[in-house]
């Protein structure tokens, strides 16, 4: 019978230009190969794990959320939640990475930051070797693993000479620090890819378990559902590092290991020891993205009064200024107000409804030009704030395409303002809120035809002129195959082994993630700290 196997490294395309699968792909395929649980660590970001934990719940697999980060001391390690708090310590110590990061994309975190923002969370120690796959060129250097091996730097043009007691001595003084800084939730990663001198790097990391009383786990390093997605994974190196695929060299892996393995090829590799230690790890990462909810903010609502008292006294206020006067609100109307009042102290939105209104009663106390739009427009408590100008009294509302009991989720009420006075009212914002409660939102960039074909053409040794054609090309793409009578066009050969494989990996690279870009204007608000709730 098969052991069951936890995949605890795992890196999707949110790992950009490294990880050469979708979140829901990886998850398909750890189902189908009946793992017991699958983990998404992509490299200092938690990105992909809402795509990924939305389809790991319909697929019924269990989920973990965690994040791989290599210090600036070449120290590499896989850090898990499990439970809310730890979440948040996770979320927090990428917050402070990424702040520290010498520009952007970039992230920079030491020991001391480990220590002090993530202890309670679970550890991996994985391999301290020269990651050929994850550093550029320029800041390679040589690094210790667990394994007592020692590599050049590229930096320099001579060999470093191996010293097995150093290597020895400083792979101890990391485990024990990993040991202490997570008493009893640390175990030593072993990444094993066929590669030569495996079982002896792997009996060298046994002993080093055992004198140090720290467990071995399998660890798959994983960066693609499928072997399959190797020329794609390979191209993206030569995209992230900007050289052409033929000079990557070492930079590549040197084979397809690193997807995700079925339970009997892994049984021949790992001793049962460290399949074993991935399942009570698993068991150990209960946490559920379920178990988050937003915090509103409470400045809103005046010392004394209650949400859904405020929103009403300013409703009926507004319903006074809309009409005229106290009691003169047309009953349709009324009867329309409390109906949605009625839903939203069910839902308990109120204090949605009072930020939006506070953001929107400072713009017009500085007469900056705003206007609410989009489904807000169908409530008559967003026209009574005088967030909306849509009048219930002459227009056929349906609150529900707004609100819905059934979908059971926060409405969307998106206000326009004016361009040039824009950043008055984001700063409004944030000196309310304070920077550490309130954010603009991100949004992401992903490939389409023109950039993927652009980047993979020069990844591939693609002369300048040749990649502008072949964006020309691209332009109508969608997808499909294309017309060689239009390749012959462009100046292309449609029988040439490259350009056939530009086109392949332009395919698949297309709605890849290209990297995170900042939103024109959502913010995101919380009543506590941020960068413990995103």
């Amino acid at each position: 019978m098969l052991p069951a196997y936890a995949e605890v490294h795992c890196l999707s395309n949110f790992s950009f230009l490294r990880g050469a699968s979708h979140p829901e792909e990886l998850v398909e395929r750890a189902q189908a190969l009946d793992y017991a649980a699958l983990a998404l660590t992509d490299e200092c970001s938690l990105a992909g794990v809402v795509r990924a934990h939305l389809a790991a719940k319909d697929a019924g697999l269990p989920f973990i959320v965690g994040s791989e980060f290599t210090l600036v001391d070449g120290m590499k390690l896989l850090l898990y939640a499990t439970n809310r708090d730890t979440y948040g310590d996770l979320a927090q110590l990428i917050t402070r990475g990424r702040r520290n990061g010498p520009r952007k994309g970039a992230y920079r975190l030491t020991r001391d930051d480990v220590a002090e923002l993530a202890p309670r969370c679970m550890a991996i120690g994985v391999r301290f070797e020269f990651e050929r796959n994850t550093t550029p060129p320029e800041i390679s250097r040589v690094r210790l693993d667990f394994s007592c091996t020692t590599f050049a730097s590229r930096c320099c043009d001579r060999k470093v000479e191996s010293d097995p007691t150093y290597c020895h001595d400083q792979a101890t003084a990391d485990i024990r620090w990993l040991a202490e800084v997570f008493p009893g939730r640390a175990w030593i990663g072993a990444g094993l890819f066929a590669r030569s001198g495996e079982r002896a790097r792997l009996e060298r990391l046994q002993q080093l378990a055992q004198s140090c009383a720290l467990p071995l786990i399998a660890t798959g390093d994983v960066h693609m559902h499928a072997r399959a997605r190797r020329a794609l994974q390979d191209t993206l190196t030569a995209i992230r590092l900007r050289t052409p695929l033929a000079e990557c060299g070492y930079a590549l892996f040197p084979n397809g290991e690193r997807h995700l393995r079925s339970r009997a090829r892994l049984a021949t590799l790992y001793p049962r020891a460290c399949l074993d230690a991935t399942l009570e790890l698993a068991a150990r990462c209960t946490f559920s993205l379920d178990e988050l909810r937003y915090e509103y903010p409470e400045e809103v609502v005046p010392p004394g009064a209650t949400p859904a008292g405020h929103l009403r006294h300013l409703v009926d206020t507004g319903l006074a200024r809309r009409y005229g006067r106290a009691g003169s609100t047309p009953p349709e109307v009324r009867k329309i107000i409390e109906h949605e009042l009625a839903l939203i102290t069910e839902l308990r939105y109120e204090p949605y409804f009072l930020t939006v209104h506070d953001i929107v009663a400072f713009a017009r106390s500085r007469h900056i030009l705003c206007q609410g739009r989009g489904s807000a427009a169908n409530s008559a408590v967003c026209y009574a704030l005088g967030i909306t100008e849509v009048d219930p009294a002459r227009m056929s509302m349906l609150f529900e395409r707004f609100i819905s009991r059934e979908r059971n989720e926060p409405p969307d009420i998106d206000v326009d303002f004016e361009h040039e006075r824009r950043e008055e009212v984001i700063q409004y914002i944030y000196g309310k809120y304070g920077r550490d409660r309130a954010a603009l939102a991100a949004t992401l960039i992903t490939y389409r035809p023109k950039s993927a074909v652009r980047d993979v053409g020069r990844a591939l040794g693609l002369d300048l002129a040749q990649v502008e054609r072949l964006t020309g090309m691209f332009a109508w793409w969608d997808g499909r195959a294309i017309d060689p009578a239009r390749i012959r066009e462009a100046g292309f050969d449609p029988d040439n082994e490259v350009l056939t494989r530009v086109l392949q990996v332009t395919g698949a690279l297309v709605g890849f993630p290209r990297h995170l870009s900042q939103h024109t204007g959502g913010f995101v608000i919380a009543q506590e700290k941020l960068t413990r709730l995103v």
